[in-house]
Order: structure tokens, then C-alpha cells, then sequence
């Protein structure tokens, strides 16, 4: 008897697990379209909104897990207390076109020699081309003890990288009276990079107005060897260095956070055994940042460092013709700006329309990015240049120059372009601005 019970309970087993299989096997989905955008961030929705309008409906998928869009550009101002997080952001469904897919998930693995990409949920998703513009991920891990301190209310460690703790960045400055204010710069490639010194001149601003000013010390590690790649604008802010009194230490990059000494260990990157501890009260440090894992994992569509390989002018993929990249995750030499994609949009727009009509691409993306430089609380230098560091300036005046009017650009006017503007595909970047006032400028 006992054994004719085991039996049926084995049979049982057997026939339940067949059903879970059969059932999770029906769950997992096919799609097929025209276009498949891969990320919904500023790229993918620019791109989206672009060719929802050229091709039929239902033709253009976006690949994006997340629910909330950010308007990254502006978390500096959410850490200096001048914006809440909650005007940074909308839903993604308000921003994606309404003509487009939104499959809210994940691409796990992209096969480019079959046109299809596997998603985290299973599903599989075939394209007759493809835009990949998945941005870069906060590596927390490589710094250690970083992401403990972040979380960490009392450590005096925040991050403008992250809507998570953009505003403990303002809490931890409204908290400070007085001791070194440390802001860090790391070893790799970054979004947005005027931010780190954007955040300590308005640590500075801020202090003065709380009068603690001359209580903090206040540095500024960067990894790189000068304090901006431009010439003409590093020029400009070596003076508010010098005029702000922030002491800055180049080719130094944070190595760990130890929160409970509240102490920061740097090495210097001429020499990695030269390591020096700093004492801090207050911590603002920039993660190291990487593409997501799925192109790291994609040896023959990246480089070494796990960025997609595209022609830096054609923003085509090197190896694959249907396939285009553009904003943060590409290797295109450029600084990695909102102010960039807005110009690689159309370039890759008008290329990708000629790779469907099987022709050549004919536009070339110079290099564009523009990096708002807020140096207080009404002032801001507006940098604008090309491939190689060459400026390329909108304004009929000096744009090194600290000014009020570049601050509420900033503040003000670029959200409202980028919210009605860019995201609904209907800016390309201030050239046809620069024509208008602009005619005779090089």
C-alpha cells in the first residue's frame, strides 16, 4: 500500500511539474518590429519620438524597465536645495510616445547576427534595426564601503549621481559646521562631468550664506590631470577655484569610504601605491560608472571597457550596419552630456533613415556637447564644444564669462526644452538658434 502511495505521489510531482513548465513556457513572449529602442532614458525617448513619427504605428518598440523618467541635468540643483527631486521626474509612460511599445523590462543578452534580443523576463523581441541607449549604471562596488555610507543618514556621504540621495547631498550640507568638505572626481568615464566641481562651488555659496565658510576646508579630488578638458573654460574656472579657495588635487581618485571613521582613502593615479587618508565631515563622491551588463558581456558589439563600438561620426555600429548607438553607453569620444544626445539624435536619425533605404550614412555628428557650469546661486558659465576640445559657442558674447542669465538657462529654460522639446523629438541642439543670433560665429 505504501508503496502505491509514493507511487501516485511521484506521478503527482511529475504531472504538476510539466504543467509549470508548460505554464512558465506559454508566459514568455515573442515580439517583432521594425525598430527596437534599447533604454528609455533621454536617448531612447528622443530616438523614439523621432521615428514613431516617420514609420506605422506599432512599429517602434522601447525596451525600459524603469516607470520614472529623470531629468538627470538638474540633480546638481536638487543637491544645493534649489530644486526637490519630485521636479526631476515624470513617469515614463508620459514620456514615451504614445505610438510606440513600451515592453517595461530589461535586455538580458542582445544575439546582433539574428536581430533579436532576450529580455531579464524571458521574452524575446526580433528587429529589423536596432538603437541601443541604455546610459551608464552607478558602480558603487568599486569604491568600498561607499554604498554603506550613502545609505547611511549620519555619515555625511551623498552622491548628486542618484535620485536615491541627491537631497541628502542639500540635508548633509545644511547639517555642516565646519571641517573638510571633500568632493571627488573617479577614474572613469561619467555622466554629466561638471558636476563634481559644479557641487562643491555651491557647497561654497551655500556656506558663506550660513556663515560657516570659515570653518570648511573644502577640496576637490579629481582623477583627471587639469580641471576641465577645455581650455578656454578650465581658464575660466581656475579663477573661481582660486577666488572660492577650494584646494584641488589632480590625478586623485577615491580608492574607499571607511563611514564610521568618516575618513576617505585616495590614491594617486601616477603612482597607485601612493595612497593618502583624509579625514571629512562632509563626503560628495561621484561613483564610478560602467555600461549595464548586458554590453559588458557583449564582446563583439564593444570595446574593451564594455561601450559600443560606433563610427564617432556616423554613430553606426562598426561591425553591425542595422544597428546605431548614441548617448552615454557609446565609446564616441565626446563629453556625455543631455546637450550631446540632443545632437546625436538627428544625426543618427537621418543616418538610420538612409541605412533603411539601404543607402550610405551621410550625417556626421561633430563632437557637440554644452556643459552648464554653475558657479553659485545666480551664476553659471556655459561651456559648448567639439571633438578635440574645440569651443563652438551659441551666444554673441563670452560664454567663459560667469553669468545670471547662463544660471536661469540653466535652471529654467533647458528643462522646459528638454520636457517639451527634446523627449517629443522636435530638438536637435542651438544650432539653428546659433544661425539666428549668432550668423557670423565660427
Amino acid at each position: 500500500m505504501n508503496n502505491i502511495l509514493l507511487k501516485l505521489s511521484k506521478i503527482r510531482v511529475t504531472s504538476s511539474t510539466r504543467r509549470s513548465l508548460s505554464l512558465s513556457a506559454t508566459q514568455n513572449k515573442n515580439y517583432s518590429c521594425k525598430l527596437l529602442v534599447v533604454g528609455g532614458g533621454s536617448g531612447g525617448c528622443t530616438v523614439a519620438a523621432k521615428f514613431t513619427k516617420r514609420l506605422k504605428k506599432d512599429s517602434v518598440i522601447v525596451l525600459e524597465p524603469s516607470s520614472t523618467h529623470y531629468y538627470q541635468p538638474l540633480f546638481t540643483l536638487v543637491g544645493a536645495g534649489v530644486k526637490p527631486v519630485s521636479a526631476t521626474c515624470r513617469s515614463e509612460k508620459s514620456v514615451l510616445p504614445s505610438a510606440a511599445t513600451w515592453i517595461q523590462d530589461a535586455a538580458e543578452s542582445i544575439d546582433a547576427e539574428k536581430c533579436s534580443v532576450k529580455t531579464v523576463k524571458g521574452d524575446v523581441i526580433n528587429y529589423e534595426y536596432i538603437v541601443i541607449a541604455v546610459g551608464l549604471k552607478n558602480d558603487y562596488c568599486k569604491v568600498p564601503g561607499l554604498s554603506e555610507a550613502l545609505k547611511d543618514e549620519n555619515s555625511g556621504v551623498s552622491t548628486i549621481f542618484d535620485p536615491v540621495y541627491c537631497e541628502k547631498t542639500w540635508r548633509d550640507m545644511q547639517r555642516f559646521q565646519g571641517g573638510n568638505a571633500v568632493f571627488t572626481y573617479p577614474n572613469s568615464p561619467i555622466k554629466c562631468p561638471g558636476a563634481p566641481q559644479k557641487i562643491a562651488y555651491l557647497a561654497d555659496s551655500y556656506f558663506t550664506k550660513a556663515n560657516v565658510r570659515s570653518k570648511a576646508n573644502i577640496v576637490y579630488n579629481t582623477c583627471l590631470p587639469v580641471i576641465f578638458g577645455v581650455k578656454k573654460y578650465a581658464d575660466a574656472l581656475l579663477k573661481v577655484v582660486e577666488r572660492k579657495n577650494i584646494k584641488v588635487n589632480y590625478q586623485t581618485v577615491l580608492k574607499e569610504v571607511r563611514p564610521a571613521e568618516k575618513e576617505a582613502v585616495f590614491y594617486n593615479t601616477a603612482d597607485t601605491n601612493k595612497e593618502f587618508t583624509m579625514s571629512y565631515s562632509l563626503l560628495h563622491a561621484t561613483p564610478p560608472m560602467c555600461t549595464p551588463e548586458f554590453l559588458r558581456n557583449s564582446p563583439n558589439m564593444t570595446d574593451a571597457a564594455g561601450y559600443l563600438t560606433v563610427d564617432k561620426y556616423t554613430l553606426q555600429h562598426t561591425k553591425y550596419p542595422n544597428m546605431y548607438g548614441l548617448g552615454d553607453c557609446t565609446n564616441t569620444p565626446n563629453s556625455k552630456t543631455a546637450a550631446a544626445v540632443a545632437k546625436q539624435g538627428y544625426v543618427l536619425e537621418q543616418n538610420l533613415l538612409n541605412t533603411m533605404k539601404k543607402d550610405e550614412p551621410k550625417e556626421h555628428y561633430n563632437g557637440y556637447g554644452a556643459c552648464p557650469l554653475v558657479t553659485s546661486y545666480n551664476t553659471c558659465i556655459i561651456a559648448e564644444f567639439l571633438y578635440d576640445g574645440v569651443p563652438r559657442e551659441t551666444l554673441p558674447i563670452n560664454q567663459a564669462r560667469e553669468s545670471r542669465l547662463a544660471y536661469y538657462m540653466k535652471r529654467d529654460l533647458f528643462p522646459f526644452l528638454y520636457w517639451n522639446f527634446m523627449l517629443k523629438g522636435n530638438y536637435n541642439g542651438p544650432e539653428f538658434v546659433r544661425k539666428i543670433i549668432n550668423p557670423f560665429g565660427k
